[in-house]
């Protein structure tokens, strides 16, 4: 089917990894138009930290409805990385998300070499000895894919891609060498790859390069997917570098609106809701910050925050029902990552509390081990799974 890359071949394909600039790229199906938004600018509003606190969606470019919903609902808009060339990530993105982005509410990110760095050769430095966290995980995962009795292997024709682009250079190299990626006369940017390939290098990608994104940006990015195996992928460790995590289940403080909600009820939603649906968002941030900086308390940072939190759910159901839309609540866990000091008897991998109690539903948190970043982030490390399937009851 495919046959293994000669070195003339990787080193030809190397180079055009550094040389091009314009790329194509593959992403998710068209989506059906559903006619313009609503007249009129809609501001984001700062609620993380100070910064805007935008969603980053993947894997894919353009996000299911219901998470580009959510994102509308509880965040100051959604991101998507994107091909560099701006006349080719137009061609592909979902009308919605065009008028969004002229309403500052989709942001078109694109990657860098800089953004990159983390996917370098593993090489242990002196100076920065977290460098290679990232490349570890995919060097210690891609190894042992290619060493199964059944390795994946390219579909003929192939189903998912990688554009040089987007990867590192070693990177790119040990796909070949492994034989995980082969070159698609189709696709003249881009090698084909096993769909499970894909799913290990954007997940471990999309939680490495936020904060490179939110610098260049000026955004307060959060990783967020509705992929399970690339969620797991993005928190997974190497063998020899681990960190904890709080995980908590927030979908039912969330409602979307029911499948066949257009985007612009949403809007309008927003617009007309826009206290109770602040009060919410800051509520909610509040809480999974706390829980981040007060680790050893869990307990007691949801006491002092219950009231307001419990305030804020209220006022944001009323608006809902007042909105007459239909609302569904899935499941939306977040992972919430501690400072690198978070240990001792009290945090164990596995081991979790009974928060309390708002609107009716409870709350609870676990630990669990993630990987340390390399570039840590000093106001947040939040990750999401949105499951579009899962309702809660």
């Amino acid at each position: 089917m495919f046959r293994r890359l000669s070195s003339g071949h990787k080193i030809f394909l190397l180079a055009i990894a550094k040389l091009v600039q314009v790329v194509t790229e593959r992403c998710d199906a068209p989506r059906r138009y559903v006619g313009p938004l609503i007249a009129g600018p809609v501001a984001p509003t700062p609620t993380l930290g100070g910064a805007m606190a935008v969603l980053l969606y993947y894997p894919l470019v353009n996000p299911p409805q219901e998470i580009l919903h959510q994102s509308l609902l509880y965040w100051d808009g959604i991101a998507s990385v994107v091909p560099k060339a701006p006349e080719v990530y137009e061609a592909v993105l979902a009308p919605e998300l065009a008028e969004l982005k002229d309403r500052q509410l989709y942001t078109p990110v694109a990657l860098w070499d800089e953004a990159l760095e983390p996917f370098e050769a593993p090489r242990h430095n002196p100076v920065f000895v977290r460098a290679s966290s990232a490349s570890m995980v995919l060097c210690e995962e891609l190894r042992r894919m290619a060493d199964r009795p059944r390795p994946p292997r390219v579909c003929d024709p192939p189903d998912s891609f990688l554009y040089v682009s987007k990867v590192s250079a070693w990177l790119l190299d040990e796909l070949l060498s492994l034989g995980l990626a082969a070159p698609y006369p189709r696709e003249l940017w881009a090698v084909a790859v096993p769909k499970e390939v894909q799913t290990l290098i954007v997940g471990v990608l999309a939680r490495e390069v936020v904060g490179e994104l939110g610098m260049a940006y000026d955004r307060a990015f959060v990783p967020y997917t509705d992929s399970a195996d690339a969620h797991r992928w993005s928190l997974q460790s190497p063998y020899n570098s681990r960190a904890l995590a709080w995980e908590m289940e927030l979908g039912r403080l969330l409602p979307v609106p029911a499948p066949g909600t257009t985007t612009a009820q949403v809007l309008q939603f927003r617009e007309r809701y826009a206290d109770e649906r602040l009060r919410l968002m800051r509520a909610v941030h509040r809480l999974l910050g706390e829980l981040r900086r007060d680790y050893e308390h869990p307990a007691d940072v949801f006491a002092q925050l219950r009231v307001e939190l419990a305030q804020a759910v209220e006022d944001y159901r009323a608006a809902a029902r007042g909105s007459r839309l239909a609302w569904v609540h899935r499941s939306v866990m977040v992972a919430i990552a501690l400072a690198a000091a978070a240990g001792g008897t009290l945090l164990q991998p596995d081991l979790g509390w009974l928060l309390g109690t708002v609107g009716g539903y409870t709350l609870n948190v676990a630990t669990r081990e993630i990987r340390p970043l390399t570039k840590a982030r000093k106001g947040h490390d939040f990750s999401y799974l949105h499951r579009v399937q899962n309702n809660l009851s």
